[in-house]
């Protein structure tokens, strides 16, 4: 197959190592700033995956091929609309998002952010528990594709296919979107436990009621609540709450040791999406009407000015409830 892998960060690189693994005609697109003169030279990004190799069949270019029959969009949520509209894709192209956001302005997945900026083609979800450091070096992971095209998923799991890189499919995009966006809110959550200390007992909890909070959130957007039980759901949560390569673990550690947000996210080259996920979590919690108790603490700790101390005893001190209802 013809693919191009639209970005050079450490999962577009992954992503493109894999493809060209599995025996397709990759082209990496890369901007300026990635320096593509040098990764096409060394075949490795030192600062994102080090000691991962490009295979020298994967063409790494500054220009886009048209024709190309998959078009993996590899770049964070807040630069996919932009990124979309400006990809010259054919109608036959499939396009798929292997970001993990929502939108901050319209409150959109990626999937729906693709379909608006560029239009005519199927349009399709990878996600699941994959770290790029662990996929990079061909260990096991599992995921999901989904699309509400049958053939475009079908798709996207031969394409992708491998003894190593298991993939499923999936018709709820909704949910699959949902459960890998929602759960790097979470994922802050659980840093801040880990960064304080608070032990396994509460980080259990706090991944277990996190995940109700998602599928709370994920149904009332018309997600179906098995899908949530699934990789995309429970298993996405798993990894990034408890990984050291997790970047938005790593962030809720900092802060709970007393570092600015703004420091944190200026000493890394990779992006920690649950960030900005957070304000659109708020965003679409409230809009809906559904009680998120973890990701409001996390929106009041990233935007709101509280101590990470208050922010905790309030989640702590939350009144008496029946656990499911």
């Amino acid at each position: 197959m013809n693919i191009q892998v639209v970005g050079a960060g450490g999962w577009g690189l992954a992503l493109a190592r894999r493809l060209a693994l599995n025996g397709h005609a990759v082209r990496l697109w890369c901007r300026g700033e990635d320096d593509p003169d040098r990764l096409r030279a060394t075949r490795e990004d030192p600062r994102l995956l080090p000691g991962v190799l490009l295979p020298e069949s994967v063409e790494v270019a500054r220009d886009t091929d048209p024709e190309a029959e998959m078009a993996v969009l590899a770049v964070p949520s807040h630069v996919m609309r932009a990124v979309a509209a400006a990809m010259p894709f054919s109608p036959e192209t499939v396009r798929v998002s292997v970001a993990k956001g929502i939108e901050n302005e319209t409150l959109l997945r990626m999937n729906e952010v693709i379909e608006q900026a560029a239009p005519g083609g199927p349009v399709a979800a990878l996600s699941g528990p994959s770290h790029a450091e662990e996929v990079g070096r061909d260990l096991p992971a599992s995921l999901v594709a989904a699309s509400a095209d049958p053939a475009a998923a079908e798709k996207v799991q031969a394409a992708f296919f491998a003894p190593v890189f298991r993939v499923y499919t999936s018709d709820d995009v909704a949910g699959v979107e949902l459960g890998g966006a929602l759960k790097n809110v979470i994922a802050l959550a659980a840093g801040v436990c880990d960064g304080l200390a608070l032990g396994d007992n509460a980080k259990a909890a706090l991944m277990t009621r996190g995940l109700a909070e998602i599928t709370r959130l994920g149904t009332a957007c018309g997600a179906q609540a098995a899908t949530f039980a699934g990789l995309s759901g429970m298993g996405d949560l798993i990894v990034t709450c408890a990984s050291r390569h997790s970047r938005n673990r790593r962030v809720g550690e900092e802060l709970a040791k007393g570092r600015r947000l703004d420091d944190i996210l200026g000493g890394s080259p990779m992006v920690a999406e649950g960030v900005r996920t957070t304000k659109s979590a708020r965003a679409l919690a409230r809009r809906l009407g559904v009680d998120t108790p973890i990701t409001a603490a996390v929106h009041d700790l990233l935007f709101g000015g509280a101590e990470v101390g208050a922010v905790i005893l309030d989640l702590l001190t939350r009144g008496p409830k029946p656990e499911i209802r």
